[in-house]
């Protein structure tokens, strides 16, 4: 009976000899680290008026939302925040999950028919991969952001349904999707296009309402648009915004909506209180878009491999698993915490640091916090 825990050691041995090992630390409530590893891009998790508003649902409607969407768990805190949503990303509908994972597999899922083909960017987030997987429908990935091998994939499956599937801002390297170019082949083809604003939202477009926005396709028929409300929203949960027939179609056949728990009334009042604060946020956008050309200038300048991102996720590639464990770990002992992407996380097997910027720490930590990375990658080196 303990040969399946002996070969779990083994597998756990392995990973640790090609550096995979992965490990949770707690972190405390006061925690001093200079964040550049979370995904707070605004600052607004701990906003006053966010955690306000978190804390008077709290005491309104208790810890939990006590069931499903369906059963008990749909309170008016929620209808607000998709209606708060569907405004500001210019579409019919939202729809709230209690994870953006989530989100993604109901919307990948829902948008499959019988002989379904799914173009996948190369480059796409785990939840869209696995929704692509779990939907059992036919799956090509294309090379990352290669609009002529998604317009190539498109015309060899004529007559069939298809799916355009890719990321806005990348969560790796932080690098744009040519939505537009993506759109104009997908509809031209007469497939559909389903975006993950994720890293986007509050970040980019017009008032901060992402990618799609920005590339003019709010609100198109053909667009169905997935983000989380936990990057620069502060709060957890997710979402899927488009067609009001789509959103209607997930409510009554998507399984991660039905059979899932509701996200919390407090969590989703004060991701409402971040979504009004976002949209007039041109201001920490501004700030936050200094800080990745001052970030860009200082690493590059320093020799080391840097990425040139369109948002707020800054890659900086590492040798290998090894020295990026090393050189993440020697950031967190002179208190900066950076993320760690090893493979299997990374789409192209390329280690290396994920820098994500927030306009809410300050600005001398993070002037510091560049001097660390650069200094810790001398010595790891």
């Amino acid at each position: 009976m303990a040969d399946w825990l002996a070969a779990l050691d083994r597998r756990a041995e392995l990973r640790a000899r090609a550096g995979l090992t992965r490990t949770l630390r707690p972190r405390a409530a006061d925690d001093p680290v200079v964040d550049l590893a979370g995904n707070d891009y605004l600052g607004l998790a701990t906003h006053p008026e966010v955690t306000a508003a978190a804390a008077t649902a709290l005491s309104a409607y208790g810890l939990g939302a006590t069931g499903s969407r369906l059963v008990r768990g749909s309170t008016e805190a929620h209808h607000a925040l998709e209606d708060d949503l569907a405004d500001w990303l210019g579409v019919d509908r939202a729809l709230v999950f209690s994870s953006g994972y989530l989100a993604n597999l109901a919307a990948v899922r829902g948008l499959t028919q019988p002989r379904t083909l799914l173009v996948s960017d190369a480059h796409n987030h785990a939840s869209l991969i696995d929704g692509c997987r779990i939907s059992g429908a036919e799956t090509l990935v294309t090379p990352h952001a290669d609009v002529a091998a998604v317009a190539a994939a498109l015309a060899a499956a004529p007559g069939r349904p298809a799916v355009v599937v890719t990321e806005s801002v990348f969560s790796v390297d932080g690098d744009l999707a040519p939505l537009a170019e993506l759109h104009e082949v997908a509809r031209r083809h007469g497939a559909l296009l389903l975006v993950d604003d994720a890293h986007a939202l509050g970040v980019t477009g017009p008032a901060g309402a992402g990618g799609v926005a920005a590339a003019g396709l709010a609100g198109a028929p053909d667009v169905v648009v997935t983000a989380t409300l936990s990057k620069a929203l502060g709060g957890a949960g997710g979402v899927v915004a488009g067609p009001a027939e789509f959103v209607r179609h997930l409510v009554e056949t998507g399984r991660t909506f039905i059979f899932d728990t509701a996200p919390p009334p407090a969590v989703v009042a004060g991701v409402r209180a971040a979504v009004r604060l976002a949209r007039d946020g041109d201001a920490l956008r501004a700030e936050l878009a200094d800080r990745v050309a001052t970030a860009v200038r200082r690493l590059g300048g320093a020799g080391l491999p840097v990425s040139a991102p369109d948002g707020a996720v800054i890659s900086v590639t590492a040798p290998g698993p090894e020295a990026a464990t090393a050189w993440a770990a020697a950031c967190r002992e002179r208190g900066v915490a950076v993320g760690c992407f090893r493979p299997p996380s990374t789409p192209d097997s390329r280690s290396r640091l994920r820098l994500t910027v927030s306009a809410g720490v300050d600005r001398a930590d993070f002037e510091r916090a560049l001097d660390v990375i650069v200094e810790c990658a001398r010595e790891v080196s």
